[in-house]
């Protein structure tokens, strides 16, 4: 069952993918809310879970923690996560942690025009 949308993620679906939007700041505070919506999608038997991060504008160890975590139950039960992010400073991060080649980043939502969420 999908969680309740909060003020910091959503999820819907886009075709093939469950889609999490993430948004504002993801630290230890916040961390839980986009858990709970990465637990649900990554519940689905082979789940193909797509982390919009693109209007996020704050992302520490804590939400790195969360998609690490969400990633291993998506591989687990026969799926895939992925993560949508433009965001140069969200790709430095990623590669300042050695995770850029685990989550390399896509630029869009397949299927959905540039410059759109989806």
């Amino acid at each position: 069952m999908t969680p309740p949308a909060n003020s910091h993620a959503r999820t819907r679906v886009s075709g093939p993918y469950t889609v999490v939007e993430v948004a504002g700041e993801i630290d230890l505070a916040t961390a839980g809310l986009l858990a709970d919506h990465l637990d649900a999608a990554t519940a689905l038997a082979a789940p193909d879970v797509l982390v919009d991060l693109r209007s996020v504008v704050f992302f520490d160890c804590s939400g790195l923690r969360v998609l690490c975590r969400a990633e291993e139950r998506a591989l687990r039960a026969g799926g895939r996560l992925r993560i949508v992010c433009d965001q140069p400073s969200l790709r430095r991060l990623l590669g300042a942690t050695g995770l850029l080649g685990r989550f390399p980043p896509l630029d869009s939502v397949p299927g959905t025009l540039p410059g759109s969420t989806g």
